[in-house]
């Protein structure tokens, strides 16, 4: 084999990946940067009604950006915003945990039986799963009033939780959000757990480990990796959680106090027609996002150099 042909399967072996990848780059920077980058360049300009039928838009630098950071209301949203966050994905997590680690343990039907169940659960359409979830605290003919009032507590009778206060509507949102998310997060789990050596929990129970021992010191660091993933995952999906507290808010919640930073945006664009001050909004959930789930990307990285 001559050396030109030699470099020229060489080249071949180098650009045969670039050339697989070419078609999915492009598509992603299609339909994910160019948006990114225009909401970039909105948040710069005053940017309308009047620019959606043709005015052009005024450039008004970090006036949008200067105006949220000092808008007190702001600062509020986001300090929910952190706060649910940490609540739900961390309760997600929990659960789903244990769900697999139950799932684990059991026989075959009932596994299977949790299975179903689970991908139900997860299959369910979101308005339709809401739908549910407003009859069951709704104030005159709910389920959880029924059953409170039936025991005693009579001051639940015609009690509004999505109305009361901002502490019930979140209790509730977030009943709503632990329930549709758990079921991907504990598949993926159990996953990882069916690759968990046998022999290394023997091992560790013929020294002395008990069950929470075995987890602790065997399971969780052989699924460390899977857990962080869908940990990064939980956190950027509940950090940008939108449509359930869009619909529980037209069933009754008070806007104003319940809003989180998807509702915010929203509300600032389409209801308002703030498109501007709207995109600078989504350039700091962006700028949010990426510093509080930078740690567990770091870990992540780590973890494939190690690979």
């Amino acid at each position: 084999m001559s050396a030109v042909t030699t470099k020229r399967s060489l080249l071949s072996h180098r650009l045969a990946p670039l050339a697989l990848l070419s078609p999915a780059v492009v598509i992603v920077l299609v339909v994910l940067g160019y948006p990114m980058a225009r909401q970039l360049i909105m948040s710069f300009q005053e940017f309308g009604l009047a620019q959606q039928f043709g005015q052009a838009p005024v450039w008004v630098g970090l006036d949008n950006y200067v105006s949220i950071l000092t808008d007190s209301y702001f600062w509020t949203v986001l300090a929910k915003s952190l706060a649910f966050c940490a609540w739900t994905a961390g309760l997600t997590m929990l659960m789903a945990v244990g769900f697999a680690l139950l799932m684990r343990s059991a026989s075959g039907w009932s596994r299977t039986i949790m299975n179903i169940s689970l991908v139900v659960v997860w299959a369910m359409p979101l308005l339709a799963a809401l739908t549910v979830w407003q009859w069951l605290v709704d104030a005159r003919y709910g389920l959880l009033n029924h059953v409170l009032t039936g025991v005693g507590l009579s001051q639940f009778e015609g009690f509004s939780w999505l109305a009361s206060n901002f502490w019930t509507f979140y209790l509730i949102a977030s009943a709503v959000i632990i329930w549709a998310s758990t079921p991907l997060a504990c598949i993926s789990i159990y996953s990882a757990l069916t690759q968990v050596d046998n022999s290394q929990l023997e091992a560790a129970q013929l020294d002395g480990a008990g069950y929470a021992g075995r987890v602790r010191h065997v399971v969780i660091p052989t699924i460390m990796p899977v857990l962080s993933l869908i940990g990064v995952l939980q956190i950027i999906w509940d950090l940008r959680v939108f449509a359930h507290i869009n619909v529980l808010q037209g069933a009754g919640g008070v806007s104003t106090e319940t809003n989180l930073l998807g509702n915010y945006v929203f509300q600032q664009g389409l209801s308002q027609g703030d498109y501007g001050t709207a995109s600078a909004i989504a350039m700091v959930i962006l700028l949010v996002t990426l510093v509080v789930t930078a740690k567990y990307i770091q870990m992540l990285f780590k973890g494939d150099e190690n690979v």
